[in-house]
């Protein structure tokens, strides 16, 4: 961005009617230096993933639970904030600061604005492409849900901006909710001749014939690149298997080397893998698949300002990971020489929508789509007096809010909410609106459940889940983040031995008994079996919020952890 750019960015946000107060001016004034990224080298790829189909700007924190175990203690992306600040070299109170990290968020959004939005995002997607010509636009996945919109028009509107977004390739996860027919839907009709869906490890149940292409091959510059996809691993265990009953999935790293060899067969001289693994997955097979030059990665929603160098029986391996709600666009620029990658530059860039002018042509698309739900969007529900957010290894405030709106409206002692990573905040003083609540739980499997649950088998859910999430080896953390709890307390101790995490468990003050019935209430079941269980969740929540008004400071229930003193992963 030259000077003259970033004048024109400033008359923009005047001529919209927004106050430069000097601390926004402050921020503007880093602006100039956060753009300004020179070309480099001759082969450039850019990365969005995890935007969970929203198309207008948002606010979204970053956590300040992520713990890493065993050999990820300490390591990103399982650092917070200034933990994260002090790794990275990023100043407190930088703009940086509050792009990658907690710290202050309400003061600090309220300084810098909204973040995402794909018209601004296009803006910055434009800006890269035109310095650095010939660069693809690659999308991680998780990007077709998430929405209202995206829910109602089953996925169209989001498949129409990325394709003005320019998006060439992406894989997927959340996109496989939707049902097979529609992805493939999609595929073969909406994206011919403009987005590539390549994912290495989907294969049909019967015959393991490929689903989709393991990868394809592209000419940047005169340089062939290969860009190799792999869809989310455990779809058909976090999500509905009945949705994609013909398909399969998994890690398949062994099938990943013979994909990569050959690519490199076909004559690629830069490999990546376009990922939905997550960062401790991808870090793992970095270790164990040679021939990777980069992993672009997605799924865990870490913004990691920096790569992480692997090295393995071939060389090294850069692995990324670029965040969520299409709050960040990463740029990868490599430096190909004699067939091979000899040196890199990358930064991760945040999307701050008051500094980056909406892109006129996709507005125009956004408003379109979003016309005939206007009404429905902005039903005003209730106020909320506390920061409203999820994002964190346990409960956040929104998570809390779930939960507590099922154990009043579902009459239940204890609730149960999944570990979603993807929903957008709420800043105090902001009213709730049914857009807001939707963006917590816009999913095709909505059904609330009430069921009787012994004590013994509310523990085994708690240590199942944990397990998925704490096992210390990645391959074996299946996605996600702890299940929300409501009404009950409990102490978890994430280094221990499998079945023995989970203790202390409380109701009312009370030991929560294993030979007792509990009621417990829960929504998005994975079984066929519950389909129509319950009225939607948004239902639920949204009759709770209308009888309130006013949401007071929501009181978390996080566990009482042991083990984790000093762990960076931990505020």
């Amino acid at each position: 961005m030259n000077r003259r750019e970033f004048m024109q960015i400033l008359a923009v946000a005047a001529a919209g009617g927004m106050t430069l107060s000097s601390d926004f001016a402050s921020a503007a004034k880093s602006a100039e230096a956060l753009y300004d990224l020179p070309p480099f080298g001759n082969v450039s790829l850019l990365h969005m993933t995890d935007c969970h189909a929203q198309l207008v700007p948002i606010y979204f924190r970053e956590p300040n639970v992520n713990l890493g175990v065993a050999g990820m203690r300490g390591q990103p992306p399982h650092l917070v904030g200034d933990a994260l600040l002090k790794h990275f070299g990023y100043q407190p109170g930088s703009i940086e600061a509050h792009a990658f990290t907690y710290l202050n968020f309400t003061e600090a959004a309220r300084t810098y604005g909204k973040v995402g939005g794909f018209a601004h995002l296009s803006t910055l997607v434009k800006r890269m492409k035109a310095s650095r010509p010939g660069a693809l636009l690659l999308d991680g996945g998780d990007t077709w849900q998430g929405s209202a919109t995206a829910l109602w028009t089953d996925g169209q509107d989001m498949v129409d901006a990325c394709k003005l977004l320019g998006v060439d390739v992406m894989t997927l996860h959340w996109e496989s909710t939707l049902g097979a027919d529609r992805v493939k839907e999609i595929e073969e009709k909406d994206f011919v001749g403009h987005v590539d869906i390549v994912a290495q490890n989907v294969k049909t149940t019967d015959f393991e014939d490929p689903v989709f292409k393991p990868y394809v091959m592209r000419n940047i510059n005169g340089v062939k690149v290969a860009i190799v996809g792999q869809a989310f691993p455990y779809t058909p265990v976090a999500n509905p298997r009945w949705l994609t009953p013909d398909w399969t999935f998994g890690i398949r790293d062994r099938e990943m080397q013979e994909t990569v060899d050959a690519a490199r067969a076909e004559g690629a001289q830069v490999v990546v893998l376009l990922s939905h693994n997550g960062m401790d997955v991808d870090l793992k097979m970095a270790s164990r698949v040679t021939g990777i030059d980069a992993i672009f990665g997605g799924h865990t929603h870490d913004g990691v300002p920096a790569p992480t160098v692997v090295e393995n029986a071939g060389g090294k391996t850069l692995v990324t990971n670029a965040g969520s709600n299409g709050k960040f666009l990463g740029v990868m620029d490599f430096d190909v020489r004699d067939g091979k990658v000899r040196d890199f530059r990358y930064k991760l860039l945040p999307v701050f929508s008051n500094l980056l002018p909406a892109d006129p042509e996709m507005q125009a698309l956004i408003d379109k789509v979003r016309a005939p739900f206007l009404d429905k969007l902005a039903e005003p529900l209730a106020v909320t007096e506390g920061l409203l957010y999820r994002r964190g290894n346990f409960n956040g405030s929104w998570d809390q809010l779930l939960v507590d709106a099922m154990i009043a409206e579902l009459d239940a002692e204890i609730a149960f909410s999944p570990g979603f990573r993807w929903g957008t905040s709420l800043l105090p003083g902001d009213t709730i609106t049914m857009e807001h609540l939707m963006d917590q739980t816009a999913i095709t499997y909505p059904w609330t459940t009430v069921s009787e649950m012994s004590g013994e088998m509310i523990k085994t859910v708690l240590e199942d889940v944990c397990d998925n999430i704490f096992n210390p080896d990645p391959y074996y953390q299946q996605g996600g983040d702890m299940v929300r709890v409501g009404g009950l307390e409990y102490a978890c101790d994430p280094m221990a031995d499998m079945g023995g995490r989970i203790s202390d468990m409380m109701l009312g003050g009370k030991p929560i008994d294993p030979n007792k019935i509990y009621k417990v209430a829960g929504w998005a079941p994975v079984q066929e079996a519950a389909r129509d269980s319950g009225p939607p969740i948004w239902e639920v929540v949204a009759r709770h919020l209308r009888d309130r008004k006013t949401i007071r400071q929501v009181d978390i229930n996080m566990p009482r952890l042991k083990g984790m003193e000093g762990n960076p992963g931990l505020a």
